[in-house]
C-alpha cells in the first residue's frame, strides 16, 4: 500500500462561500484560542511542559498516521487528526508527516508495521477499533511512540498517548438547542456504529433534549438512541439507530429520512463522512429542517451544507495531535491518558454561523448557563437523570 506524504491534499476542506467569510474569522480566532487550551491540556496529562512547542526542532522528525476506514478525508476524527499533523509541520518545520488509509480492520497492524519500519518518531492511530492493534505494537515496541484517538487503557500504557474526549458535555448542549430549535417536538439521532466514542455523543444529546423538557415544561422526543435505565458508572450503553458503516452515505440518507418521516426536524448524525448523506436528505426535506453535525465544525468541513447546520458538536482532535506530536518531536514525550472536556476546551460547540441572528438570545444564554453547570458537576449529563420526554 502506498504510502503518502505531507504533499496529500486530499483532507483538506473546500473554503466556504465569501458570503460566510467574516464569520469563519472569528471560527479561525476560536480554534486558534481552543488549540491552546487543548494543548496545555494534553501536556498536563503527560506531566510536560508545552514551551517546547514554540520552539524550533533541530533534527528531521517524521510522524505518520494510520486512518481508520473512514479514510484521511472523512470530515470527521481522520482528517482532524491530518489536520494535527499539518499544525505541528507549521509549529516546527523540521517535522514531517506521512499517512496510511486503512480500508478494511485486517489493515491495521500491517500499516502501523510498515511505520515502525520507517523509524517513525510517533504513530498516530485513528479510532476505536484501532486499540487492540495500537496496544499490541505498543507492548513489541517499547521504544516506539504512539498516540491513539477516541480510547484510553487501563492502566495506562507508557509508549502510548491516549487522547479521550468526553463528547457526551457538548453533546448535552447540542441536544438542548436542538430541542429549543425543534417545531414538530420530535428530533433524531443515529450513529456509524454502536461503539462508546460513538454513543458517548448520543446519550449526552439526548440528555440535553431531556433536560429541555425538564427545565421548561416541554415534551420533545429524541428519536434513535433510547439509553438503557440500569447500567454501570461511565457505561453509554442503549439502543438506538446505527448504520454500522462511516462511510457510505446512502445508509446516512435512509436513516436521517426514516427519522424525518416519523416527525423528527432536527438531525445529528455520528457516523463521520455517512452524514454526509443524512445532510442531502435534510436538504431534500426542505424548509424547517436542520442539522448539527459532528467532531468538527461542519460550517468549515461540510460547508455546502453550512445552512442547514444549527452548530457543530466537535472534539479538539487537531489540536491535541499537535501537541502529542510536537512533544514527541521535542524529546518531551510521556504515555497518559489525555481527556478532553468543557472545562479544558477539548470538546465544545461550533459558531452557530447562519443561525446566529434567529438563534433567541434566551436559549444562547441558557447554554452558556448550561456549560458553567456542566463544568462544575451541577448538572449531569445522564440522561437517565431525567424523565424521557
Amino acid at each position: 500500500m502506498a504510502i503518502n506524504d505531507q504533499a496529500h491534499d486530499g483532507a483538506r476542506v473546500r473554503r466556504p462561500r465569501s458570503a460566510r467569510r467574516s464569520a469563519l474569522v472569528a471560527v479561525l480566532s476560536a480554534s486558534a484560542l481552543g488549540a491552546t487550551a487543548v494543548s496545555a491540556g494534553v501536556a498536563s496529562a503527560s506531566s510536560r511542559t508545552t514551551r517546547a512547542a514554540r520552539v524550533a526542532h533541530a533534527s528531521p522528525f517524521l510522524a505518520c498516521e494510520v486512518t481508520d476506514t473512514g479514510g484521511i478525508d472523512d470530515r470527521s476524527f481522520n482528517a482532524s487528526a491530518y489536520q494535527g499533523l499539518q499544525l505541528a509541520k507549521a509549529a516546527d518545520p523540521a517535522i514531517s508527516f506521512k499517512y496510511l488509509g486503512s480500508t478494511s480492520t485486517s489493515n491495521y497492524t500491517p500499516n502501523i508495521n510498515t511505520f515502525i519500519a520507517k523509524k517513525c518518531g510517533i504513530i498516530i492511530t485513528v479510532g476505536f477499533d484501532m486499540a487492540s492493534a495500537t496496544q499490541a505494537a505498543a507492548k513489541a515496541h517499547p521504544s516506539q511512540k504512539f498516540a491513539i484517538v477516541d480510547f484510553t487503557y487501563t492502566p495506562a500504557i507508557k509508549n502510548v498517548l491516549a487522547l479521550h474526549y468526553d463528547t457526551n458535555q457538548d453533546g448535552f448542549l447540542g441536544g438542548y438547542l436542538a430541542a429549543a430549535e425543534s417545531k414538530t417536538g420530535k428530533v433524531g439521532t443515529f450513529g456509524g456504529q454502536d461503539i462508546p466514542t460513538v454513543t458517548v455523543y448520543m446519550d449526552g444529546w439526548v440528555a440535553g433534549v431531556r433536560y429541555y423538557d425538564k427545565v421548561n415544561h416541554a415534551h420533545v422526543v429524541a428519536l434513535g438512541w433510547t439509553p438503557k435505565k440500569v447500567r454501570t458508572a461511565g457505561s453509554f450503553a442503549g439502543n438506538g439507530l446505527f448504520t454500522n458503516d462511516f462511510v457510505n452515505q446512502t445508509l446516512g440518507k435512509t436513516e436521517a429520512s426514516t427519522l424525518m418521516a416519523q416527525g423528527a426536524d432536527v438531525i445529528f448524525p455520528v457516523a463521520g463522512s455517512v452524514g454526509l448523506g443524512a445532510a442531502a436528505a435534510v436538504k431534500q426535506a426542505g424548509a424547517a429542517h436542520y442539522m448539527e453535525w459532528v467532531d468538527t465544525d461542519g460550517c468549515i468541513s461540510a460547508p455546502q451544507y453550512c445552512s442547514l447546520f444549527l452548530t457543530s458538536v466537535t472534539k479538539g482532535i487537531a489540536p491535541s495531535v499537535k501537541a502529542a506530536t510536537l512533544s514527541a518531536a521535542k524529546g518531551t514525550f510521556a504515555g497518559g491518558n489525555y481527556n478532553g472536556t468543557l472545562t479544558n476546551g477539548g470538546v465544545s460547540l461550533s459558531p452557530f454561523h447562519d443561525f446566529n441572528a434567529t438563534i433567541p438570545a434566551k436559549v444562547k444564554a441558557a447554554l452558556v448557563s448550561l456549560k458553567a453547570g456542566i463544568i462544575s458537576g451541577k448538572i449531569s449529563t445522564d440522561p437517565d437523570s431525567y424523565p424521557a420526554g
